[in-house]
Formats: structure tokens, sequence, C-alpha cells
């Protein structure tokens, strides 16, 4: 596995944060407490991206971290909008590191798969990059595994190798266990999944008529939209009451159980929502625990579709 540290030798810690919410749904005040309570629970690892907030989720996240820049991590990521070409890869990088102000970060993400540009371009551009010292290691972000193999592939002929990947996984997302979590695990490829709690579907608000992502963004509906869903939510916040934990707690600590050893990304609106998700960095999983969340929801048929052999 990609040993990830921060520039002093700080190990990554086993759950990330992630910094969507600064300076969209958390104010400047909100998103400090966030970073403090990070801080004191742990946590190393931080997540940005050139397009969160129009900037200003990296200028948040510049300003909070630089007093202690050397003993964190700090990841962005490019490409998501205007394609992974070099020039533009170039320009959003420049932007956010002046955005962050820092002359290097330690993981940069190409943001998601682009179809349209020839991968030998885009991983010359993060060769560069690295060679430069600008970045310390390269990031994949919403690729399939045969998508981060070819990138594996090609970015030998550059002395790059993905360090780490960044999938969507949750209790009612498991697609990434068919081939995502194994290869990673196979390859020795870090895993940062994003979205452990589903939107905010398995905190079990919903089933209260809360509003938040699913009922205000219809790509955040259409995704989480099936009924199963919904009912994997509300047998989640049963069996959180039946032990005693907060149903974010264990849809977090879940996701951190694979033995792929993922580290979550954890976010949130306020410090006071952001609690349960911390509590998961201390909470004990046991295999029966485990076992019982995993069959709330229906495990995904394997790559082969050869069912008899499962």
């Amino acid at each position: 596995m990609t040993q990830i540290t921060a520039p002093d030798g700080t190990p990554v810690s086993r759950f990330a944060f992630g910094t969507m919410q600064f300076g969209g749904r958390a104010d400047e005040r909100e998103s400090r407490a966030m970073f403090d309570a990070c801080i004191e629970a742990g946590i190393t690892h931080f997540d940005t991206a050139h397009v969160y907030t129009d900037g200003t989720a990296e200028q948040m996240l510049g300003r909070f971290t630089a007093p202690m820049r050397n003993r964190l991590i700090i990841a962005t990521k490019v490409g998501y909008t205007g394609g992974a070409g070099r020039a533009n890869l170039l320009d959003q990088f420049d932007q956010s590191r002046k955005r962050l102000d820092m002359d290097q970060v330690d993981i940069l993400y190409l943001h998601r798969f682009d179809p349209d540009t020839d991968l030998r371009e885009t991983l010359d551009t993060f060769a560069s990059l690295r060679g430069q010292g600008k970045i310390r290691l390269m990031g994949l972000s919403n690729f399939a595994a045969w998508q981060v193999m070819k990138a594996a592939c090609i970015g030998s002929e550059f002395g790059l190798r993905p360090a780490i990947l960044q999938p969507m996984y949750n209790l009612v997302k498991r697609q990434a266990e068919v081939e995502i979590l194994p290869m990673c695990q196979s390859e020795g490829i870090a895993v940062a999944p994003y979205s452990p709690l589903a939107g905010g579907l398995l905190t079990g608000k919903y089933a209260t008529g809360d509003s938040g992502r699913l009922t205000e963004d219809d790509r955040y509906a259409a995704r989480y939209g099936q009924g199963w869903m919904h009912d994997t939510a509300r047998s989640l916040a049963t069996l959180a009451a039946e032990v005693h934990a907060h149903p974010v707690t264990l849809a977090a600590a879940w996701a951190a159980r694979h033995p792929a050893c993922p580290m979550p990304i954890l976010s949130a609106r306020s410090a006071q929502q952001l609690q349960p998700s911390l509590d998961a960095i201390g909470f004990e999983m046991t295999d029966d625990l485990y076992a019982r969340l995993s069959a709330l929801s229906p495990a995904p048929p394997p790559a082969t579709d050869r069912l008899e052999e499962v």
C-alpha cells in the first residue's frame, strides 16, 4: 500500500475531511470550527478541489492549515471542468496553489476521467508537476477500475503511478466492492472514498421530512432516489438505536471497515453535525456488527456475473 505521510513524516489519518461545504453551506466560522474539531480528533488528511465553492474552499483551507502545514496531508483536484488537457490542468492547478497559498500539495487528483484527451498528455502533465516539486503524489477520482489500470500502465512510461483513488462508497453505493477496492488492495493503491453518508441519506433525516441535498439537488435526488436505499436508511437507524450508536457513526465506521482499508472522507455543515462522523474514529466495529450492517443493502454481483461461484 502506498505510504502517505505529511511532509514532516506524520502518518495519514484513518479518516479524511472534505471541504466541499467550506464557503457554501458552511460559513467561515462554522468551517473553522469543523477544521479545529478535525485537528482535535487527530485527522491529518484534508481534501478540497478547484471547483469547490468557486475557490473559497481552497482559500479557507489554506488559511486554516498554514500554521501547521508540514504535519498535514493536503489534497486538491483539477480537471472536473474543462477537460484533462495540459493547458487546463496547469491553469487550474496554478489557481489552486495560489488560493491555498502553497508551493506544493501532497496529493493532486485528476477529478474525473476525460475520454476526449489522450491520457499520455494528462499523465505527462502530472509527471512534470511532480518533477518540479509542486506535487508529491498523483490521485485519481471517479475512475473505473479499467481506467485506473490504464493510467498505471501509461504512467509507468513517466515513472508515475496512481498513489490514491477517490471513489464513491457507502452502504447504498457498493459498486466499488466489485473491482475498485480489490484492485486497490492488489496494486497497493490507497483509497479515500467520498460520500460515506450517501449525501445525508444515511443520517436518517429524510425519514423525518428534513431537507438537504437530496431534496435540493437534482443530481443527488437521482443518485439516491431508489426506494430500497431509503429502506436501508431506515433499517440503519433502527439498528443504530439497538446498539446505542448514531447512524452516522455506524455509516462512517462501516465504510472504513472494508479489507482495502479505505480512509472515508467526512464532511458536514457544522461542527455539531460533524461530531457523529468523528465518533467513528474510535468506534469498535466488530465482525458481527459489520455483517449486520452489510446485510442492510444488496451487495453488487461479481464482475464476471458467475453467481454460482460466489
